[in-house]
């Protein structure tokens, strides 16, 4: 019997065309007055050709403050109408988006800028308070854009060294396309994902790959020109940008954007924008589904939702609550883009996240001690590897024994266990890395032991994911702690201690003082033991203490 595998397809815009450059100018001539990007659904879209019009005035602006081709700019921004308009104009000069996220702070922020060697950075006034903490371990950065934020208005700070404009001063009166050759294989963009052994990895995507990361949006949603995307999900993400914003560029339909997720507004927002398409991701799904019952919950024109995970509960009432048509998902990582997909109409297994794109990709599951191919539905690691070049990424930037390591025997060593059953339905089982991932958020547990480790009364740590309360397939975080010879380790000091370190989100729920990590012979921490011994009556749980001081307040 022959497995089943993604229906095979032709991609909107052929190959050699796989530049934003390229689809933006396109678009802006043949659907000039069509609205694309909408900030709210209070706002007035911008059309294509006046968000073209607008990417040009800042690409004139930018190679004026001295961004060329192949150059790196570091976006450190909340969500806003401005973020996407920048990310173009780089890509229209052939420079490269550095993304980070914007509770960054501390080693976390410094990290990426030092990888990068951005010299530039645009960010907020509010924000740059945190870059001018790292300025001086920063000797590549030579100017910081200053983008107001009405939500959070601050005094920028003064920094040493590096120059500081505002973002009205990159604003040119061109509005002519650059003109500059950006061609599919040149970097479009630097996005994070977390590190296990090591800091946080930098991945390296071509206009090539997040073009095909989008295209396969397109595809299992079926994406037609009556469409309406919706996202309030981080711009520094794949997750808005190549799964809501450049699918609706490459279909010329509209986009609409919000500063953050919101739960409880997510159907009225569904319903004012006219969505017709949305994304949800892990808890966000639970948190949906949680919110009170009304009259009119299916009073929209929403038909499908992309979900990654998709847990079958969860899944069931909201599509039996909204009426919603689809439920469609994925399987991938930022590195590999998506190499499984589910098919539009065809029932989803209980637990499958897709079957094979056969078109695009080879895969094997292999034993991830050695290497070798398993056979019939065992388990095991997942390897990746195209089958057109450009469609996943390149490397990791300045990472060089990291890339070769992932992608040895000229396959990319995922980190995921993976089984296929007899029909071609792929099923994630666990991680073999140990990457944390939770609301969204990657989470690199060396960047969190880092820190950890810097408290007087901490000997030795180890982090790792214990399962969410909600049901959508994320972690928690937990550290183990081995304390300092005679110091009494206080949970709640070291919270403290790390909260102004490190992102809210990284920030362990739970903290477990053990007397030794278990290690083996070479040393190594055994992080699965710690996995499987997960929370226990002897735990500190950081949410059920702030719950019990406020219920006694």
């Amino acid at each position: 019997m022959s497995l089943l595998t993604f229906p095979h397809f032709e991609p909107r815009f052929p190959r050699p065309h796989w530049s934003l450059p390229v689809v933006l100018e396109h678009q802006a001539r043949a659907c000039p007055d069509a609205p694309f990007l909408q900030w709210t659904d209070a706002g007035t879209p911008l059309t294509f050709a006046e968000t073209n019009a607008r990417v040009n005035r800042l690409a004139h602006g930018l190679a004026a403050a001295g961004i060329a081709h192949g150059d790196k700019v570091a976006l450190f921004l909340p969500n806003c109408l401005e973020y996407p308009l920048i990310w173009f104009a780089l890509n229209k000069l052939g420079a490269a988006e550095v993304t980070i996220g914007d509770s960054f702070k501390g080693q976390f922020l410094r990290h990426p800028l030092a990888l990068s060697r951005a010299r530039l950075v645009v960010t907020t006034p509010e924000l740059a308070h945190f870059l001018a903490e790292v300025e001086a371990n920063l000797p590549d950065l030579e100017s910081v854009v200053l983008l107001d934020d009405p939500h959070s208005p601050a005094v920028p700070p003064r920094f040493r060294r590096v120059r500081a404009r505002t973002y009205d001063s990159l604003v040119s009166d061109n509005t002519a396309d650059p003109g500059i050759t950006v061609g599919p294989r040149d970097l479009a963009a630097v996005l994070f994902t977390s590190g296990t052994t090591g800091p946080s990895k930098a991945v390296l995507m071509s206009h090539a790959q997040i073009y095909f990361f989008s295209e396969e949006i397109i595809q299992v949603c079926r994406l037609t020109a009556d469409d309406v995307y919706l996202t309030g999900f981080p711009f520094f993400h794949a997750n808005a940008q190549l799964e809501s914003i450049y699918p609706a560029l490459i279909m010329g339909i509209r986009c609409v954007l919000y500063r953050k997720f919101s739960a409880t507004d997510w159907i009225g927002r569904i319903r004012r924008s006219g969505a017709t398409v949305t994304n949800l991701l892990g808890a966000t799904m639970a948190f949906v589904a949680a919110q009170p019952m009304r009259n009119d919950d299916r009073d929209h024109r929403l038909r499908c939702i992309f979900a990654a995970p998709v847990p079958e509960k969860l899944c069931a009432e909201i599509q039996q609550r909204y009426g919603i048509g689809a439920i469609t998902t994925g399987f991938g990582q930022t590195e590999i883009a998506m190499p499984f997909l589910s098919p539009w109409g065809v029932p989803l297994p209980s637990g499958a996240c897709g079957v094979l794109l056969d078109q695009w990709f080879d895969v094997a599951i292999a034993d991830p001690e050695t290497g070798e191919p398993l056979c019939g539905e065992a388990t095991g690691e997942l390897l990746v590897r195209p089958r057109l070049p450009g469609v996943i990424s390149d490397g990791f930037l300045g990472m060089p024994e990291k890339t070769l390591e992932t992608w040895r025997d000229l396959w990319f060593h995922t980190g995921d266990a993976v089984r296929r059953d007899a029909q071609g339905w792929y099923y994630f089982v666990d991680r073999l890395k140990d990457t944390l991932r939770r609301r969204g958020e990657n989470i690199s547990s060396f960047e969190v032991e880092d820190v950890v480790r810097s408290h007087p009364d901490v000997a030795e740590c180890a982090v790792v994911g214990v399962p969410a309360d909600e049901d959508g397939g994320e972690d928690e975080v937990m550290v183990f702690i081995v304390a300092v010879a005679g110091a009494a380790l206080d949970p709640a000091g070291l919270l403290a201690f790390c909260t102004p370190k490190m992102p809210a989100f990284a920030l362990p729920r739970f903290v477990e003082v053990i007397a030794e990590l278990p290690k083996t012979p070479s040393e190594k921490v055994r992080k699965e033991e710690l996995r499987k011994r997960g929370v226990t009556t002897t735990t500190w749980d950081r949410m059920a203490r702030a719950a019990q001081g406020a219920t006694q307040t």
